[in-house]
Formats: C-alpha cells, sequence, structure tokens
C-alpha cells in the first residue's frame, strides 16, 4: 500500500497536511461539546442560574457542531480528490505497463485478471484512500485525546471503558482473522468470473452454432456462485460487526450510569450535582471513544480488501518486460528492407521443447518470402518474433543489418506492416481503422486512405457502404464479414507504408481470385517492399521469390516453387493435396 501512496503528488501532500490540520480542529471542537453540556447540567440543576448563560453555553455549542461539520466537509473534499487523482495515475501506469509487456507477461497475467486489476482493484483503493483518510487519521487522535480528557476522572467509569475497547479489539481481531484470506479468494474470483464473461461474450456465434448455451451458463454459474457464496461468507462476519458496536456503546453508556448511579447515592448532597455532572461527560467522551474505534473498524472493512488489491497492482507495476528497448532509431537508407535470420531457435517460456530449430536465412529488399508448412510446424511463431512479440531465445535476426534487439520497439515496428491471423477491427470508422497504420505520424490523406483500399480489393465493398470511408466499425468488427475485416487490415498495413510487409496466414478468408488480384495489386504497388507471406495454400505463394518449409520447427526446403517440387518431399506432398496432378506438371 505505502508503494502506491508515492504516486501522490505535491499538492496532495499539501492538501492532505491541510486535512489534518482540519481534523485536528475538528477533533477538538467534538470534545469541546461536552464542557458545554457539562456546564448547562450544572447550570440547570444550580438554583438562580440565568437563562442566559444556559442560552449562551447552547449557542457555543451549536458555534462547536457548525465550525466541526464545515471541517468534516473540506476534509471530505481534498480527500475525495486526493483518491480521484491517484486513481487516476495508477490506472494510467498500469495501462502504461501493461502496453509495455511483451506477449508473456500479458498471457502470465490473463486479459481478464488485467482488466480486474485495472478497474475494481483500483476502485478498492480510491475507496480505502477517501474514507481511510478521513477516519484513519481522526480516529486516533479522537481516542488518545478522549482518553487523556477522562484520564484519573473516576477509576471506576474508566475501568468500565478499558473492557468496552477491550471487547471491541477482540471483535475486530476475531473479524480480521476471518475475513482477510477470503479477500483475496474473492479478487481471484472475480478473475474467473470475468474470464468466463469474456469467453461467452467473444465465442457467442460458436455458443449459438453449437447449442452450448446451456453448458456456458453452466460455467458462469459455477463462477458466479464461487463468488457469490465467498461474498456472503464475507458479509456475514461483517454483519456482525455493527450490531456489536451498537451493543456495546449502549451497553458502556448504560455501565457508566449504573455506575454512576450507586456513587451518586452513596455521596453527600454537595458531590451529587457534581457527580452527576461528571457522569454525564465521562460518558460523552467514553461515547467519543467508542467512535473513534466504531470510526475505525470502517477502515478495517475496506483495509483487508484494498490491501489485496494494492498487492495485485504493484506485481504489475514492478514486473520488469522482458522485451526492453535498444537505443537505434535510425538506419542507413541503402538497406531499408533487408531482413535475415542467423541460427534462430525458439522455445516458448516455461516450455521444455523448442518450436523452431536452427532457422537461417534471408531477404533481400523487395523480395516475397513465404512459409508453408502443416499446422503447428512453426511458422506464425517465426514471424512473430520479427516485431518481438517474443525474443528469438538462441540467435539473431537482423532487420537492415541491425539485430532487432538493438533497436527501440518503436523504430522497430515502424519498419514494419503487420497482418495477424485474426484481423482486429476497433471501434470507429473505416477510415480510421485504415489510417490506424500512421502509428501516430501524420495522419494520412483520404487519397491515400483509398488508395491502400483499393490496392487491398476493399474499396469496392466500402463504396457501396452507407457512407463510404465514414462508415462505422463496431467493437471487433461484428458488423463487416470476415473477408472484409482482413481487407482492411491488409489495407491498414498497406497505407503505414512500411520497408518489411508481414503477413501471417492474412488471405486465408480471401476467395481465390480476390486472393490473386491483391497480390497483383500488392506486388505492382509496392514492388520495393520486402513481403513475407504465411499461408496454407500453394496458390498464395507460387510466385514467391523464395518458400521455407517448415516441418515441426524445422526448415526442411527452400527455394522457388519449381524448385521445392523437386527436391522437398514436403512440400510436393502439400502441393499434391491441393493441386491436380495437371497442375503440378504444368508448372
Amino acid at each position: 500500500m505505502f508503494k502506491l501512496l508515492k504516486n501522490l503528488q505535491k499538492k496532495d501532500c499539501l492538501f492532505a497536511v491541510i486535512s489534518i490540520i482540519l481534523i485536528v480542529a475538528q477533533v477538538w471542537l467534538d470534545l469541546k461539546l461536552p464542557d458545554y453540556m457539562a456546564e448547562i447540567t450544572k447550570l440547570v440543576k444550580t438554583p438562580g442560574s440565568e437563562m442566559k448563560d444556559v442560552v449562551s453555553a447552547g449557542g457555543n455549542m451549536l458555534l462547536c457542531a457548525f465550525g466541526s461539520l464545515i471541517s468534516a466537509f473540506i476534509v471530505g473534499f481534498f480527500a475525495a480528490k486526493i483518491a480521484a487523482g491517484l486513481s487516476m495515475r495508477l490506472r494510467e501506469k498500469i495501462y502504461t505497463k501493461t502496453m509495455s509487456f511483451s506477449m508473456e507477461e500479458i498471457n502470465g497475467f490473463s486479459t481478464s485478471s488485467l482488466i480486474t486489476r485495472s478497474t475494481n482493484d483500483i476502485t478498492q483503493i480510491q475507496m480505502f484512500v477517501a474514507i481511510g483518510m478521513q477516519v484513519l487519521i481522526k480516529a486516533p487522535i479522537l481516542a488518545v485525546w478522549a482518553i487523556i480528557k477522562i484520564a484519573g476522572k473516576n477509576l471506576r467509569w474508566t475501568a468500565v471503558t478499558g473492557v468496552a475497547v477491550g471487547v471491541l479489539i477482540l471483535i475486530l481481531s476475531v473479524i480480521i482473522i476471518f475475513t482477510m484470506p477470503r479477500f483475496r479468494i474473492v479478487q481471484r474470483l472475480t478473475d474467473n468470473l470475468n474470464r468466463v464473461s469474456r469467453e461467452n461474450l467473444t465465442g457467442i456465434r460458436v455458443v449459438r452454432a453449437y447449442n452450448a448455451q446451456k453448458y456456458q451458463e453452466a460455467k458462469f454459474e459455477k463462477a458466479n456462485d464461487e463468488l457469490t457464496r465467498t461474498h456472503l461468507f464475507i458479509s456475514r462476519i461483517m454483519a456482525m460487526m455493527m450490531p456489536s458496536m451498537s451493543l456495546l456503546l449502549s451497553g458502556l453508556t448504560l455501565a457508566i450510569y449504573w455506575v454512576g448511579v450507586y456513587m451518586i447515592d452513596a455521596a453527600a448532597m454537595p458531590e451529587k450535582i457534581n457527580l452527576f455532572s461528571d457522569m454525564v461527560v465521562f460518558s460523552s467522551y467514553a461515547v467519543q471513544i467508542i467512535m473513534a474505534f466504531m470510526m475505525l473498524t470502517m477502515v478495517f472493512i475496506i483495509l483487508p480488501r484494498a490491501s489485496v488489491s494494492a498487492s495485485r497492482i504493484n506485481q504489475v507495476l514492478s514486473t520488469t518486460s522482458k522485451i526492453t528497448d535498444g537505443s537505434i532509431t535510425e538506419t542507413d537508407q541503402y538497406k531499408h528492407g533487408e531482413l535475415e535470420f542467423r541460427n534462430v531457435s525458439f522455445k516458448y517460456p516455461d516450455a521444455a521443447d523448442y518450436v523452431l530449430h536452427n532457422v537461417s536465412f534471408s531477404a533481400k529488399k523487395g523480395e516475397t518470402i513465404a512459409f508453408i508448412g502443416s499446422t503447428g510446424s512453426g511458422k506464425s511463431t517465426l514471424v512473430n518474433l520479427i516485431p518481438r512479440f517474443y525474443d528469438a531465445t538462441d540467435g539473431e535476426i537482423l532487420v537492415d543489418g541491425i539485430n532487432v534487439k538493438d533497436y527501440t520497439q518503436e523504430t522497430l515496428r515502424n519498419k514494419l506492416g503487420y497482418v495477424p491471423q485474426r484481423a482486429v477491427m476497433f471501434s470507429g470508422t473505416v477510415a480510421s481503422n485504415i489510417s490506424y497504420g500512421s502509428n501516430g505520424r501524420a495522419k494520412p490523406q483520404a487519397d491515400a486512405v483509398s488508395q491502400s483500399a483499393e490496392i487491398a480489393q476493399a474499396d469496392e465493398f466500402i463504396t457501396k457502404m452507407d457512407k463510404s470511408y465514414d462508415s462505422a466499425i463496431a467493437q471487433g468488427g461484428t458488423n463487416v464479414s470476415g473477408g472484409q475485416k482482413q481487407r482492411i487490415a491488409i489495407a491498414r498495413a498497406i497505407c503505414r507504408k512500411p520497408e518489411i510487409f508481414i503477413f501471417d496466414d492474412s488471405f486465408s478468408a480471401l476467395d481465390y481470385k480476390t486472393d490473386r488480384i491483391l497480390r497483383g495489386a500488392l506486388k505492382h504497388k509496392t514492388a520495393k517492399t520486402t513481403t513475407l507471406i504465411v499461408a496454407q495454400r500453394i496458390g498464395t505463394i507460387i510466385d514467391a521469390d523464395k518458400i521455407l518449409v517448415l516441418d515441426d520447427g524445422n526448415v526442411v526446403g527452400m527455394g522457388t516453387h519449381k524448385e521445392l517440387l523437386k527436391n522437398c518431399s514436403v512440400y510436393r506432398e502439400i502441393a499434391e493435396s491441393q493441386l491436380t496432378k495437371e497442375e503440378i506438371d504444368n508448372v
């Protein structure tokens, strides 16, 4: 928790200091009220007292109460401002930190957990700071000051108050012991519920296609039931707190008056008024002490969960990304577009076996390099090492003659136009999704966007949409087809004007005709750009300058289509499964 408080700014510290001063003033005003109450009691019981003295004491009580109210209002305002500012900075830090993570760190936390940490967990911290700043400071000051006020006045009443405080501490200890571990479980179960909900929503088409609604409902019910039961357990224990506090408060007042009755009855007549007045004052201070501890219970309700949330947030902020920036931001112009793999091997974190084994090849500027192989052969893994979604375990990957690890990540990725297997659309318009490839640089002109769409064979369907390039795209692209999404994603990469295109099985949703026309336009319009294509279809890569055939992470063939048909049995098997004998023989 204290680590997170380091994110407070100087003005927040100033507000906190002002709040402490106002809280001290508020406590002083609250503790003056019993003094005026004792004065009024004596005036009422003393014969010959004038009404103006009673009214004067009552007026002072009202002023004290009003001053305490104003102080509490200002402190509440400052506390809310500090808490909101802290939560804003924490959200920003977690978002920035998450964006710096490699796929290894993101997969380690899971997407649903990162969402929970940046929303629910930060909300817990905000609540703790907002309430805790008012209560955590005020309660100890109030309790100590009130104890000093009553110390030595009457041993019997002090003993009764001490017993009440001891019982209160015992109740709080029991509650904390039972609830603290459960709060950790609650956050984990919240992550799980978010994961199940997210899975259901993103896979809604498959769920409906397989009539699996009841199965998914059962999974959700299980996650929901586990979270509900844990919440109920905590709530039932917490529900015991307020009745216990009320019983303790009422019992303390009753005990003080009970003891006071016997003391007043045994006292001489002149002492009865003073004892009665002291009893009223003592009971007020005793109630203030118990109220101070009751205020602390509010903190103890929030503290366990806030503590767990703080630990989870610190876990994200303290995680160091294994993908770190190099120092190079510029490269020689004459080498732009060159790529080389030198004995590259790779295995996923915590995996026992390598996915890629000693992969070596080079690509010159303007060449088209293709990768083909069976499912799981390592094609996508290979191209994902270039933008450093993961780093190679062994070997080197060079772009423009420089190891990718020596570039800043921004510089490296500005050289690439990446189209993933699953086309990703962002909420906005068609134009904003295509110009997304500008990467924060000067926004592409409308003609550049339309030219990119034309090359990607997307212009035809875009112009038929209601508002053409200004037509809305829903989150995830749910209002366009799979083929349309892929063409927009390809247009996005083209609009970026990169040195190297990476198409990770990006033509799979296109029909053969569109695939052929798109590749022809791409080769004609971007002749000086190096192109890497991962594909399952021979027809997509048949014209590539170099084809790499992968099998179980090994390069088992490299060459042109004709060469591989002659000297690579794996490639020929793939070709025979997709092409007719006449098509193969006529090559």
